[in-house]
């Protein structure tokens, strides 16, 4: 049994602890909001996981000194905007050599910096990992089979994470590409946001085929410029995240882009859907990055425009259309001119 500590009770944070005490470990869950965690207390439900019940094994606590304190593992569950701001609040109470499972998804839009390239900044005395991979929350609460990978620099760390997530309904592989994983989870939430869009505007499978397909694309061109793993987009934090994020109405990312589709504006779109869409966050940062390495990115690019720029969605789906001619494969050979 493990003492584990996940900062951040929202679906996410929430759906990781009950599996973690499914799994026989020792769980205390932390919100920085004393309402949230008092709620969390008397229902022992998470309003957006009406049919999970949490384990009433689980500690709750609005002190962070309390959710960190003699833990093994501490799991980093915030949305990726206050990750940089909860770290600082841990630095002094973050002991040498802890443990930290990044969970959030995004990169920052002032630095381009990913979560564990945060963590690594603010908590330097600790062993950061990544834990990502086509897994809903709603769904792993209800403990539906899923699967992620589990990423580290450090075998041994990665192992770890590994042994202490897995069991019957959570298959956990490990690989050290962490930039690769980050990476394909953060941008594949703003190819879900143009799935979405796609919806919104009653267009079918077709086209959402395609938009999965050439975000892959553009997903991996990015990554593996900036030193991720080709081999790690075509795995489950890549294409398994993005099929999932894109297809599924459990993804907020998809619920606000079909939302913008039908016409409202960003901000309307997030105020409905009620949660932190992360694409919203990481699409100026995706095509920044795109410009710091010279990698196209016509997807980015439009669901920039449209998020932020006021470019009507159809306009942009039809500006993708009639790009200039392009090869599928430009490192395929031809047997004839």
């Amino acid at each position: 049994m493990e003492r584990i500590g996940v900062i951040g009770s929202g679906t996410w944070g929430t759906a990781i602890a009950i599996l973690l005490s499914h799994n026989g470990h020792e769980v205390t869950l932390w919100s920085a909001i004393p309402s949230e965690i008092e709620e969390l207390e008397k229902t022992r439900r998470h309003p957006n996981l009406p049919e999970a019940e949490i384990p009433k094994e689980i500690q709750m606590t609005v002190d962070l000194k309390e959710a960190m304190e003699d833990k093994d593992l501490l799991v980093m569950a915030v949305p990726s905007v206050f990750v940089r701001e909860t770290a600082k609040k841990m630095r002094p109470l973050c002991k040498d050599s802890q443990r930290i499972v990044d969970v959030a998804k995004g990169i920052e839009e002032k630095t381009l910096d990913t979560m564990s390239m945060i963590l690594k900044e603010e908590l330097p005395m600790a062993e950061v990992a990544v834990l990502s991979g086509p897994s809903h929350a709603e769904e792993v609460s209800r403990g539906l089979p899923t699967t992620c990978v589990a990423g580290s620099h450090k075998k041994a760390v990665a192992e770890y994470i590994q042994s202490v997530f897995m069991s019957p309904v959570f298959r956990v592989y490990t690989s050290p590409d962490v930039l690769g994983i980050e990476t394909g989870a953060a941008l594949k939430n703003v190819v879900a946001l143009a799935a979405g869009i796609a919806d919104g505007l009653g267009y079918g499978d077709n086209t959402k085929a395609a938009l999965i397909t050439r975000g892959m694309a553009e997903i991996a061109r990015l990554g593996v410029a900036m030193g991720g793993k080709y081999q790690t987009y075509a795995g489950l934090s890549g294409i398994g995240d993005l099929i999932v994020t894109c297809a599924s109405m459990h993804s907020r990312n998809r619920r606000a882009g079909i939302l913008i589709g039908k016409g409202y504006s960003m901000e309307e779109a997030m105020k409905e859907v009620h949660m932190v869409v992360e694409g919203v966050y990481s699409a100026k940062a995706a095509l920044a990055l795109s410009k710091k390495y010279g990698v196209p990115m016509p997807i980015v690019e439009q669901v920039n425009e449209v998020l932020f720029d006021g470019k009507p969605a159809k306009d942009a789906v039809s500006d993708l259309m009639l790009r200039d001619k392009r090869i599928e494969n430009s490192d395929l050979p031809w047997d004839e001119a």
